[in-house]
């Protein structure tokens, strides 16, 4: 391998070494596979332009047209030029995407979800770095300066890390740095001769070559250390959980201290319904007996994309003394001012703080913001409510029918947030909703067919046995099956409600619990909720409850409904639990006004529940099982590489060994392969052939064996001497040091005699070496034998060997096609 060709694999080494500080910061982490191919074509394209060769920019333009057309293929195929050349909609497709990505980064908390946007932000950042890499360390031959780069590609990786494997990547970075900068000395050093002597004079030192890039690689390294420990302390940190707290949920990130951003809680609000144990989260007491609509809510989502709701990023302030008037609530509506003391488990972590809704003041102790909008206090620099005692004044809202039914319109700039419905969203959705309140006469009779079609009259089953879905298809899903939990149940009536112009939103948090014998109330896991919020001027954002079998349906939409079709009923019993029962559906059995009760049981809430919309076909299956195959084998291929050699060269060691004396002339003897030969001299030939051959792979396998543990092998050495080493470096015993000696007499033997002689237990004596080895080395040095072993760089040799034969024959016939003259023809 060239020089130059050796420095171009180094840079992208180092790339691929500094891009994998990017994979705790999105799940899952499959896209690195996909930038060490487009890597490895990008590197390729650099090399064989420079081979040709092309001027430094054209290389350059060569290698990021190259790029373009690759990130066309991958990202923007279905909008380009034969699938692979960009045109305007592929530019503008690259335009949404890196929009799109840029929102989610804003979004979601650590570990993302890998949509398209991050997906190419994510490789089209790190090839950028390549190419620049690329092109300092190997087409402009300036290896240190190729450091900014790497650095600040992982400056935004540990900027944006929660900090607890820093260290790991930091390494990793530096260790692809260090071994360009060797690979760039070697390849200098290597057009001008080796030095021997470090004891040169300055004088005699090229300050351009070998002195220059030492020193500014230190300097660029000192940097990066710096920047390495200054800069995560710097950048936000996305971290924390909704529902659980372990960080799984919606997390927080306080970007530059005054907005905050969370993801989808979906995933964790499905999996502390289906919790095995009912742990509990947090324990209140309140001065109100009326405690059905304690619903604690913990953050709203508002934006929904046509594939999910999420919350919106938004600006935080301080926690204010006492909270403004909620939006949109007027002087006329019933209130009561209540105050709660909430104590939260020590093994719940939450960034964001469960209250009732909606909180009039706090009085809380750490650090923590204010989110306006949706009236919700956010931990700041790693808070959180582990532990956490807290008390809460809020508003019990008890508007009444007709106030809800003589709501004015909403502000202008309110409703337009609030009832945006992407395009892909199906039209069965906004069918649906129409044909579900047709007659209505306002939004909140409206909203009351709503939730009623999905809680009464509409043949819905409450069920956590179900597949999420998070496709746009996935609420038409959930409206054709009629199976689901809350989730669906409040995705689908806030959907809904925004097509008819109701501006909507999800609240995520918990039901009120379950009394405890001292008066006090507990709240599980199990307790875990969504449910939608719509917004009515005069009263604002206002809780419904379409969720059969779960919480309470507020009181005014039970009662003086002005279609008369909603009749007054029973409080549902607080005796009562609130988790989903592990019994069958008895949804055939339960009534109407059971099912407005509360109390019919639910479906199994123990079976887990799979994210996609209706399963991954066999074939994308098959194809994760072969990539997960591939992952597995690459770091597993040294080891594997080595067991087979072993393997064969022991097994055609004893085939040598049975190979018997040496034929009597005269008589008929078979082969090795079993095949009948006459008298002569080929068969002599050929078992000595078979004899050297096998007793050299055992000699091989020795002294490999011996390299595995730590012993250097050394070809400048008799067989004799090699022994001798390897029994003095390896501290051999007696019996050991003989087994060597054994093998290396067999193979003087085999390299000098007249008449090669086959000798048995060599074999054996391989076997011994390895044991006696195993016996004086460190635990270390045998998990590397074993694993990483040292002698599978023969394989690399073996490969660049096999290359550098077939382009001297390609060249050999390129050479005597040219030489031929012209219009002579081949007899």
């Amino acid at each position: 391998m060239s020089g130059r060709a050796r420095l171009a694999l180094c840079a992208a080494t180092a790339t691929l070494m500094a891009s994998c500080a990017l994979l705790p910061l999105v799940s899952p982490a499959t896209w690195i596979l996909q930038v060490v191919f487009l890597v490895a074509v990008q590197t390729g394209v650099g090399a064989l332009t420079r081979r040709v060769p092309l001027a430094r920019p054209l290389t350059i333009a060569c290698q990021a047209v190259v790029t373009l057309l690759l990130l066309t293929l991958v990202f923007a195929r279905d909008h380009a030029i034969a699938g692979f050349i960009p045109g305007p909609e592929a530019f503008r497709h690259f335009g949404e995407l890196l929009q799109s990505g840029a929102d989610d980064i804003g979004r979601y908390a650590i570990p993302a979800p890998l949509t398209p946007g991050i997906r190419l932000m994510i490789v089209g950042g790190v090839l950028v770095i390549g190419l620049l890499v690329d092109a300092l360390a190997v087409t402009f031959r300036a290896a240190a300066p190729a450091g900014l780069p790497l650095l600040a590609l992982y400056s935004v990786a540990a900027g944006l890390s929660d900090g607890g494997t820093d260290w790991l990547w930091f390494l990793a970075a530096a260790a692809g740095y260090l071994t360009l900068l060797l690979a760039e000395g070697r390849e200098r050093l290597s057009q001008w001769g080796r030095v021997f002597s470090t004891a040169a004079r300055s004088s005699d030192r090229d300050p351009g070559h070998a002195v220059a890039p030492a020193r500014t690689g230190r300097r660029i390294g000192v940097v990066a250390l710096g920047a390495a420990l200054v800069v995560p302390l710097a950048l936000p940190s996305l971290s924390g959980g909704l529902l659980d707290g372990t960080g799984t949920g919606v997390g927080t990130g306080i970007g530059n201290g005054n907005t905050i951003s969370a993801v989808n809680p979906l995933v964790s609000l499905r999996d502390s319904l289906n919790v095995d144990q009912d742990r509990q989260v947090m324990a209140y007491r309140t001065n109100t007996d009326d405690t059905q609509d304690m619903y604690l809510r913990i953050v709203a989502l508002d934006e929904f994309d046509g594939t999910t709701w999420k919350p919106a990023q938004r600006h935080i302030t301080g926690v204010p003394d006492t909270f403004p008037t909620p939006a949109g609530l007027a002087g006329g509506v019933r209130r009561t001012e209540i105050e709660t003391q909430i104590s939260a488990a020590d093994w719940y972590a939450q960034d964001w703080l469960p209250m009732p809704y909606p909180a009039t003041d706090v009085k809380i102790k750490g650090s923590w913001r204010y989110e306006p909008v949706g009236r919700t206090l956010v931990g700041d620099h790693g808070q959180n409510t582990r532990g956490l005692q807290y008390d809460v004044k809020s508003l019990i809202l008890q508007p009444t029918a007709e106030q809800l039914a003589s709501a004015p319109e909403p502000p202008a700039t309110l409703e337009r947030e609030f009832t945006k419905v992407p395009s892909s969203v199906p039209g069965v959705v906004a069918r649906t909703a129409r044909e579900v309140t047709a007659g209505s006469s306002d939004h909140y009779e409206q909203a009351v067919k709503l939730q009623d079609y999905f809680s009464l009259n509409g043949g819905f089953t409450y069920d956590t046995d179900v597949q999420v879905g998070n496709g746009p298809n996935a609420i038409a899903r959930f409206l054709r099956d009629k199976r689901g939990f809350c989730v669906h149940f409040s995705f689908a009536m806030a959907t809904m409600a925004r097509t008819l112009g109701i501006p909507a939103r999800v609240a995520v948090g918990f039901t009120p619990g379950s009394p405890l014998p001292d008066g006090s109330m507990s709240v599980g896991l199990r307790d875990a909720h969504a449910w939608p919020e719509l917004y009515f001027e005069g009263v604002g954002w206002t809780r419904f409850e379409p969720t059969p079998n779960r919480g309470s349906a507020p009181s005014y939409t039970q009662s003086d409904a002005p279609t008369g079709q909603v009749p007054a009923v029973p409080r549902p019993s607080l005796s009562s639990s609130t988790a989903p029962s592990t019994a069958p559906s008895a949804s055939q059995s339960c009534s109407a006004q059971d099912r407005r009760m509360a109390e019919c049981p639910s479906q199994s809430a123990g079976a887990a529940v799979s994210s996609g919309d209706d399963g991954p076909p066999w074939y994308r299956i098959l194809e994760w099982t072969l990539l997960g195959l591939v992952v597995l084998a690459v770091p597993l291929a040294p080891m594997l590489w080595r067991l087979r050699s072993r393997a064969v060269r022991l097994a055609s060691a004893r085939h040598a060994s049975s190979a018997g004396p040496p034929p009597v002339p005269g008589e008929r003897h078979s082969d090795e392969l079993g095949m009948t030969v006459l008298p002569g001299e080929g068969l002599v030939s050929r078992r000595t052939q078979v004899v050297v051959g096998h007793t050299l792979a055992v000699w091989r396998e020795l002294t490999d064996t011996a390299w595995d543990y730590g012993i250097l092998p050394d070809d400048a050495l008799t067989p004799r001497r090699a022994a001798e080493r390897i029994a003095r470096l390896g501290r051999l015993d007696p019996p050991a040091a003989e087994a060597v000696h054994r093998v290396a007499g067999a193979v003087e033997q085999v390299l000098f005699a007249p008449e090669p002689q086959a000798q048995a237990g060599l074999v054996d004596d391989a076997r011994t070496l390895r044991k006696a080895l195993r016996s004086t080395v460190s635990g270390s040095t045998r998990m590397r034998a074993v694993v990483a072993p040292r002698s599978a760089r023969r394989a690399v040799w073996a490969a660049a060997d096999r290359w550098m034969d077939l382009r001297a024959r390609w060249a050999a016939r390129w050479a005597a096609l040219t030489r031929r003259p012209s219009g002579q023809q081949s007899g």
